[in-house]
């Protein structure tokens, strides 16, 4: 065999040999494509395949990527962290002013509910700044854990009980104590001792 011959069989073992992995071409728009190798021929790129071969233009391809290449994972964004909730005393102040209630009333509630403690939870189960039963939390479709919405609900559940009782607020503050049933039942404020201190903790705060 002429050495010639021998060069040229060289070179087409050396390309043989890394394409038994195969590669793919990453074409300019972002399309991928198997291939078992390529070849540049001036600005011509030959593609090599199972089924034949392909000639393209060069500034077509973008590179090449080998069979096993894995792509870098992209960086995921930190999500931005939730901006902290307002100062309860402020939260008080803007339900007030969304529902018509006398800031003072909510900040009142507030105060006699949970002492103005986010993280307030009751023996019952009661939580947050108004203290929601979860079943009122519910039913208002709040998060009781989240300040915002349980400020919001809160004054909105107020509000709901001042009209039901025609803005008798010693019969709202009853039923906001002791659950609108109680009233019902006794026609008033119901005869409860914590009940009772409850009215007179938040009427200390109240300022008509």
């Amino acid at each position: 065999m002429r050495i010639a011959e021998l060069k040229r069989w060289a070179i087409l073992l050396a390309l043989a040999g890394p394409a038994l992995a195969g590669e793919y071409v990453v074409f300019s728009s972002g399309a991928r494509m198997r291939v078992e190798r390529h070849s540049t021929e001036g600005g011509k790129v030959v593609l090599y395949s199972t089924t034949g071969t392909s000639e393209i233009d060069s500034r077509m391809i973008r590179g090449f990527e080998p069979e096993d290449y894995v792509p870098p994972a992209q960086p995921v964004a930190p999500s931005a962290a939730p901006a902290p909730a307002p100062p309860p005393r402020d939260l008080a102040d803007a339900a007030a002013g969304k529902y018509g209630l006398p800031k003072s009333l909510v900040r009142g509630v507030m105060a006699a509910e949970s002492g103005f403690r986010p993280d307030a939870v009751s023996p019952k189960g009661a939580r947050g700044l108004m203290q929601l039963m979860p079943g009122t939390a519910a039913a208002l479709g709040a998060d009781a854990a989240d300040p915002r919405q349980n400020v919001d609900a809160g004054a909105r559940y107020l509000r709901d009980l001042l009209q039901k009782y025609h803005y008798g607020l010693y019969h709202a503050l009853a039923a906001y104590n002791a659950g609108p049933g109680a009233v019902d039942k006794y026609r008033g404020v119901p005869p409860y001792a914590e009940t009772l201190t409850y009215i007179q903790r938040v009427l200390r705060n109240y300022k008509p």
